[in-house]
């Protein structure tokens, strides 16, 4: 019996097929991409020296990439080769985007099928929809192929020339990249802003106001004042970021004496309406989601960050619930259309649908990716009752969420009124300079008299994350029937301060938004290039807001200084337009890497002519010329004081204090979870002044004769002692003073307990610490000795390689041998500290499970946990630094990542440089 070979991506997703495709189809996935540009340090001797050695991509020859097959996808290959020996037909299933035509390509290039290929395309995993594919099957898109092909080979050759300079003028691992450091960029932007803000304090008065007749007399509603005579009363808008008034005319900045005075002026006042204008309200539905509203909505309603989105959505894709996740587009097919329609009709009403459709446009006229929005999947949808039982936790929410945006986007408009009322009342002589003017009072309102597609979801925005379907925010509020000219009656008048406050930090979601509208990257690229900058230790999250690093200040300022249009928005946006020219087969992939990496000039010809210097990528690198890294690492912030992004972390120097010719300012550890913005001078001082780098002397050990200091450490407040200079022999080399160095003593290291203070920690205390660990004494059962230390997820008992945690800090110096004995005689628990082993920090409630998170200690290090799922915490973590947020996320990750698969390693073996050939 004939077979056709069908290849996938994902196993999920050849599962699901293989389920509607039936006898006579033999679905296998490849699991990903099978093969991607070599590793140059992987490459066998020989080839190093060639072409292919600097970037794996021949540069000089077409920018021909060099391929390998990934390690552990080798088994794969030769799996599918065998099925393809028994297969009449290959269909290559993969996704249809840039990505999944370049998987498609892989295979094809790697398999060498000899029987008919048939490139097939779906954006949703339903009988219906495979079945219609199998039916109107096309070639491999070569012009998708050559964009992704493009794409790969820019991302290497920018980050191999880039990121070395990041390794020798900043620090050794760190990576640039096209989008990642833009993205870093913006959030240092940002965070510079907030640093230079400077806080204007403003004032206002509110009251409470009712008609004093009519149908509505007594029905009060809050007014604020907007005017002072002829002047507009200033508020929050009108002032600059450096807390100056933008406009100085017809404009009245009221200080706190100023309306407590205007409140003085009003206490007997007749207050009238003098103007009300009424007029109709419209609101339409927003569009269904593109992979960038997805992950925007799903971080402001659901809390789920840009990678946790991006995962869950790909397992509902998969299983046959929602349509292909990365795409640009908001446009709905005709049957996704009548589908939503009539399931709002039945739902909701004949009247909450519109008489034609809503059609929706991509802004971006290069969206291309899939060519349907994100829905519900087949030619009917289910509503989330209807899979409440095959769904839950992420997965349903996030289904719920895009069946309400979908159907909502094909109901009626929301309309009502909105009211806008301004009264005013004569200030009295207690008004002081303002007697005799009119203060004039404002207030507005919003009636919805039909909900429309509210009754299914609103859009949230980036300040707030109401529930979906909520009906209106705080300001729609009713205002009672008036007319020109009644009187109103007054009551609880009172002053009203106010601060300005800084540009909000980017969230995943504005963040998401920002890169959108600039036009960089690709929405289905930006949950891994916000992972990618919190995994370098750029970007570290602080709730919802991503606060960058001192680091990520210093890799900012090095290529804003020598790689300028790199991280260019407009020069980023073009890279990504010329892209989109490339898949739609208008531009020449090999003449536009030409032009970016050599730029207006040509690679060396075969006689070995040197390319003439023409502004690309090779040239920027090798003219860099002088970079001094104690420029590019320091951050003034004012008064002389400035941060120095140090091998260790940062740390603030006071260049103005005077010190001995030869020595170092005085230092100070910046703390990890100190903000950028929150380092002002006067804490920068305080830094310096808790001790700094050399610490603050507590005294002379008197056993010793040693200083005892306490410091400000990376890692929290510590003491320790200062030994004297070491004495070497002169005349040793290098390597010999190393070792003489590493075998001197080393000096006794305390952490403060928890109810300890770095500004009153005394010498006595300081002594008790360095005492530490204290023999508590010997077991009679078996000779050995017990200790008790201050570890670094807290205090414990030690026995041999026998650990048990103790209750409190304080029961180090206390602990007795018999309370000793009695713990070790519990029996010991499934942990590495042994029995009695509390959570190192309570977390709060998971929202998913609705259990308690905790931080444990376990046997290969600290875990987050809610009693059902375990998740390690990153090397960027620790228990004390992790947030409630964080660990939430880390959870769902762990959740949407499903059970742990077993991996073998085999070694990679460099593979022949492959020809790119046009395959149909």
């Amino acid at each position: 019996m004939p077979t056709k070979l069908v290849i996938v991506e994902s196993p999920t997703k050849a599962r699901k097929i293989a389920g509607y495709l039936g006898a006579g189809y033999e679905v296998e996935a490849s699991v990903g991409h099978i093969r991607d540009l070599a590793q140059p340090s992987d490459m066998p001797a020989e080839m190093k020296k060639g072409p292919f050695g600097k970037f794996s991509v021949d540069v000089g020859n077409g920018f021909e990439p060099y391929y390998v097959v990934y390690a552990d996808k080798k088994a794969k290959v030769r799996d599918l080769k065998k099925l393809l020996k028994d297969a009449d037909e290959l269909y290559l299933a993969t996704d249809e985007d840039r990505e999944g035509e370049a998987i498609a390509w892989h295979l094809i290039q790697e398999l060498k099928p000899k029987v008919p290929v048939r490139r097939m395309v779906f954006h949703e995993i339903t009988r219906e929809a495979i079945q219609r594919a199998l039916t109107s099957t096309r070639d491999l898109d070569t012009n998708l192929v050559d964009a992704q092909e493009t794409r790969r080979i820019l991302d290497r050759l920018y980050g191999y020339e880039v990121s070395p300079v990041l390794w020798r003028k900043v620090r050794q691992g760190l990576s640039a990249g096209r989008v990642q450091s833009v993205a870093t960029r913006l959030i240092v932007e940002r965070e510079r802003e907030r640093m230079a803000f400077v806080v204007a304090s403003y004032w206002d008065v509110t009251g409470a106001f009712a008609p004093e007749s009519g149908d509505d007399a007594g029905v009060s509603f809050t007014a604020r004042l907007s005017g002072v005579g002829a002047e507009r009363v200033a508020s929050g808008r009108d002032f600059d970021d450096r807390g100056r008034l933008k406009v100085r005319t017809g404009v009245v900045h009221l200080d706190e004496a100023t309306a407590h005075a205007v409140v003085a002026g009003l206490a007997d006042a007749a207050f009238a309406v003098r103007s009300l204008e009424t007029k109709p309200y419209t609101r339409k539905p927003a569009a269904p989601f593109t992979t960038s509203t997805l992950q925007q909505e799903a971080s402001r309603k659901l809390r789920m960050n840009a990678r946790i989105t991006m995962s869950v959505a790909q397992s509902l894709y998969e299983n046959g619930y929602i349509t292909y996740m990365r795409t640009d587009s908001p446009s709905l097919s005709a049957e996704a259309i009548d589908a939503a329609r009539r399931q709002a009709a039945e739902l909701y009403g004949p009247e909450f649908v519109p008489g034609a459709p809503r059609l929706y446009q991509a802004k971006n006229q290069g969206a291309q990716e899939a060519h349907e929005a994100i829905r519900p999947a087949g030619d009917s949808f289910r509503t989330p009752a209807q899979v409440a039982r095959e769904l839950s936790g992420d997965q349903f929410r996030l289904y719920e969420l895009i069946w309400k945006r979908t159907v909502a986007s094909q109901m009626a408009d929301a309309k009502g009124s909105t009211a806008s009322v301004r009264l005013a009342a004569p200030l009295s002589a207690a008004a002081g300079a303002h007697a005799g003017k009119d203060a004039v009072f404002s207030a507005s309102g919003t009636v919805i008299t039909f909900r429309g597609f509210l009754a299914a979801y609103e859009e949230s925005t980036d300040t707030e994350s109401d529930d979906a379907g909520a009906a209106s925010s705080g300001k729609d509020a009713r205002l009672p029937r008036m007319a020109e000219g009644d009187a109103l009656d007054a009551r609880d008048l009172a002053a009203d301060g106010h601060a300005t406050t800084p540009p909000s930090r980017f969230t995943e979601a504005s963040l998401v938004k920002a890169l959108e509208e600039l036009g960089i990257g690709r929405p289905s690229t930006y949950a891994s290039t916000i992972s990618t900058i919190q995994d370098r230790g750029y970007v570290r999250s602080s709730g919802q807001a991503l606060v960058p690093t001192w680091l990520a200040f210093a890799v900012t300022k090095l290529l804003e200084d020598h790689f300028g249009s790199l991280v260019d928005y407009r020069f980023t946006a073009e890279m990504e337009q010329d892209l989109d020219e490339i898949a739609a087969g208008e531009r020449e992939r090999v003449a536009w890497l030409e032009e970016f990496y050599f730029g207006g000039g040509s690679p060396a010809g075969a006689d070995g002519a040197d390319a003439p210097a023409g502004g690309g990528l090779k040239d920027l690198v090798e003219n860099l010329g002088e970079i001094d890294p104690v420029v590019i690492n320091s951050i003034e912030i004012g008064e002389g004081l400035r941060v120095r992004v140090g091998r260790y972390g940062p740390y603030v120097e006071d260049l103005a204090a005077e010190v001995p010719e030869g020595t170092n300012p005085p230092r100070a550890s910046v703390p990890d979870d100190l903000a950028p913005d929150e380092l002002t001078v006067e804490r920068a001082r305080e830094l310096l002044a808790a001790g700094g780098d050399d610490g603050r002397s507590l005294g002379t050990d008197p056993v010793s004769g040693n200083e005892i200091v306490a410091k400000a450490g990376r890692y929290g407040p510590y003491v320790t002692e200062v030994l004297p200079e070491p004495e070497l022999a002169e005349g040793l080399s290098a390597a010999a003073k190393k070792k003489a160095l590493a075998a001197l003593p080393k000096p006794r290291t305390g952490s403060l307990f928890k109810d300890m203070d770095l500004a009153t920690i005394t010498l006595d205390d300081a002594l008790r610490l360095l005492s530490l660990p204290r023999v508590v004494g010997v077991d009679p059962a078996d000779g050995a000795e017990i200790t008790a230390q201050n570890g670094r997820y807290g205090p414990y008992l030690k026995k041999g390689t026998d650990s048990r945690t103790i209750a409190s800090e304080s029961m180090l110096f206390t602990v007795t041998l018999d309370e000793a004995l009695k713990i070790y005689a519990e029996p010991k628990r499934r942990g590495a500290r042994g029995a009695a082993q509390p959570p190192l920090r309570e977390l709060g409630d998971d929202p998913t499970s609705g259990k308690p998170i905790v931080v444990k200690d376990g046997r290969f290090g600290a875990y987050v946990t809610d009693g059902e799922t375990n998740r390690t915490l990153p090397r960027d973590l620790t228990p004390e630094s992790i947030t409630p947020e964080r660990a939430i996320e880390l959870l769902a990750e762990k959740r949407a990542a499903g059970p742990a698969k077993k991996r073998t390693t085999t070694t990679r073996k460099a593979a022949t440089p492959r020809k790119r050939t046009a395959a149909k």
